[in-house]
């Protein structure tokens, strides 16, 4: 057993959909989540930049004895995971690797659409597993990037938001998909919207539960699960706090979490 919490981070407050997950398959783990909310949104920056911010958000949690991280943020998952594990002698996760084995279960007719940031879009790592998965499935990919602004900004199910996704997901839905992959973890917070748009026929497949699936097993496979006999102490930071946080974190986690704000730079 091991009581140590869970990491988990994302660019900014997106990550919050993956705790989510982790509080509902890990009912006994504590969380410790970094949201850099000062520095969003990832999806537009270089791989460098991604990778340089993800390091300093690891050390940071390193510093909370965390046993696990989550890379809850696509982007973050596509462009650094790898590094990250060769510098870090902890377990970590990105929620990329199990949002496309989901997506391969998912489709029926193989044509399977990606909605992520250019971030993510860009590096073709959803395209390229699900492929290496079933190489008779047809990947059509669509960068959304208003899509995250819009959810920080709290406008989840506005007028705006609606005749958004209906430009952005358009082109895919001409394709025929019938699954729809929510690559970026802000975009589950634009369920209710995106499912209006693509229909009852096209199923969303959200990476996040898959994700926390993935490090339950992990956990219990390596005698890392909690044993529950503590009190749960979620505890959670940012690196710049604004009350668009809390009406956040009441949307994704209905409950607010008074974040703690911390110079991610110092580390």
């Amino acid at each position: 057993m091991d009581n140590r919490p869970i990491g988990i981070f994302d660019s900014g407050v997106g990550g919050l959909t993956v705790a989510k997950q982790v509080m509902k398959v890990l009912k006994n783990e504590n969380i410790v989540y970094f949201g850099d909310t000062a520095r969003l949104p990832y999806g537009s920056k270089s791989k460098e930049t991604v990778t340089r911010f993800s390091k300093q958000i690891v050390r940071f949690l390193l510093t909370k004895n965390v046993k696990a991280i989550i890379i809850a943020c696509n982007t973050a998952s596509a462009n650094s995971l790898e590094e990250l594990r060769k510098t870090f002698d902890v377990p970590i996760f990105g929620v990329v690797v199990p949002g496309a084995s989901e997506a391969v279960k998912a489709t029926k007719n193989k044509k399977v659409g990606i909605i992520g940031t250019l971030g993510t879009v860009r590096t073709g790592e959803y395209k390229k597993l699900i492929c290496e998965a079933d190489s008779s499935i047809q990947v059509f990919s669509k960068a959304c990037p208003l899509f995250v602004p819009l959810v920080e900004e709290g406008w989840t199910n506005t007028e705006i938001t609606k005749l958004t996704a209906k430009e952005y997901l358009g082109e895919l839905l001409k394709e025929g998909i019938d699954s729809l992959v929510l690559g970026c973890t802000h975009y589950p917070l634009l369920k209710r919207c995106i499912g209006d748009i693509v229909g009852e026929n096209v199923k969303l497949v959200d990476p996040a539960k898959e994700t926390a699936i993935t490090v339950k097993n992990f956990l219990i496979d390596n005698n890392m699960i909690n044993d529950g006999k503590e009190d749960k102490n979620h505890i959670f930071y940012v690196s710049d706090y604004t009350e668009q946080f809390d009406v956040l974190c009441e949307k994704a986690l209905k409950k607010v979490y008074k974040p703690q704000v911390i110079d991610i730079e110092s580390y």
